[in-house]
């Protein structure tokens, strides 16, 4: 959205003034504005596009040469440093010329050294010519999803062909981007939704964002009966819960963990046939102790057209288990327009 001009850090994202500072000279909103209404080609895009310095236009490909050309020499009439960027075939930027996705990933990298937090590794994505500059940053791999724009392209092409470290995956959207993370061994790059027996997978993952995913994928395949109806299942599972841990329903009702999976382990294939789907979405770990960590996340479940949500956070640890987490303690909150009208047909 903001196309470089902005950084912010965390789910409150809070934002980095200090890099605004580092563009801001010949830097006028005013300016750009007036100059660029003098273009009728120029149609401003919606108001929730426009940033404090990033002022966004819808251009027609045949006119945009001739546009950008005039523009840019307008605005150095007015000793303004700008970037216009064009991408999509159909979309004009305007921002100042320090700032950028490049730049902005940049100063990322310049602050995390200055404060003793090197990435291990770093991975850029793009899709459009906006995120070329990405690619220009040394120290990181790069994906050009097999999706990706014409104009991306052409300049992987004259600019970045022989390097190594870019690839265009054969894959589109996320999946090129796990793609990218097996072809330079980042990480694990199998979706846990792709695993289908998690007993016999052979990407050990030890994170507790994973273990969330992980069970609720369980939760899903066992009421879709996508999985076999195992005593033995059921008994590795509940020894993954602390005998005394206590889940808040989202109406506020609290009841022992195991009393839950005795009643998850009586809903076997109570959904299947229907278009039931479990999904996580915003998970966040902390670490919060030697051995202890807080996973949030947003919980949805969906049957047909039914959607509900809530807010979810579990206490796991490693102090009960040799390997592997236990897990201590769940709370979930209703998300507003969300919450189910029969609190009882939510159970985890």
């Amino acid at each position: 959205m903001s196309v470089g001009t902005e950084i912010a850090y965390g789910e409150s994202m809070l934002p980095d003034y200090g890099w605004e500072q580092c563009f801001k000279l010949n830097w006028d909103r005013d300016v750009v504005t007036q100059e660029t209404s003098k273009f009728p080609q120029l149609v401003p895009q919606s108001d929730t596009e426009q940033r404090p310095h990033k002022v966004s236009f819808f251009l027609e490909k045949p006119k945009s040469l001739e546009v950008i050309k005039a523009l840019s020499e307008r605005l150095e009439k007015h000793g303004l440093d700008v970037k216009i960027i064009y991408s999509n075939g159909t979309a004009l930027d305007v921002l100042p010329k320090g700032a950028g996705k490049g730049q902005a990933l940049a100063y990322l990298l310049k602050k995390f050294k200055a404060n003793g937090r090197i990435p291990l590794n770093s991975l850029v994505c793009g899709d459009s010519g906006n995120d070329a500059e990405l690619f220009t940053i040394p120290e990181v791999y790069g994906v050009m999803v097999s999706n990706a724009q014409e104009e991306l392209l052409q300049w992987h092409a004259e600019n970045a062909k022989n390097n190594p470290n870019i690839i265009h995956s054969t894959e589109r959207c996320a999946s090129g981007i796990i793609q990218a993370i097996g072809k330079f061994s980042l990480g694990p790059n199998v979706s846990p939704r792709d695993i289908r027996d998690f007993r016999k997978c052979r990407v050990n993952i030890f994170s507790p964002g994973h273990e969330v995913v992980k069970f609720y994928l369980f939760y899903e395949r066992w009421r879709r009966a996508e999985v076999e109806k195992s005593d033995q299942l059921m008994e590795n599972l509940k020894s993954s819960f602390y005998s005394l841990g206590t889940f808040v329903h989202p109406s506020g009702t609290e009841q022992p963990m195991n009393k839950c999976i005795d009643m998850m382990e009586s809903l076997y294939g109570d959904k299947q046939g229907k278009q039931y789907c479990v999904w996580l979405d915003r998970v966040s770990t902390a670490q919060i102790g030697s051995d202890a960590w807080l996973v949030k996340f947003d919980k949805w479940e969906s049957t047909g057209e039914n959607r509900l949500c809530c807010l979810t956070t579990v206490l796991l640890t490693t102090k009960q288990v040799e390997e592997g987490f236990t897990w201590m303690h769940i709370h979930q909150t209703w998300l507003d327009g969300l919450e189910a009208k029969d609190q009882t047909v939510w159970l985890l």
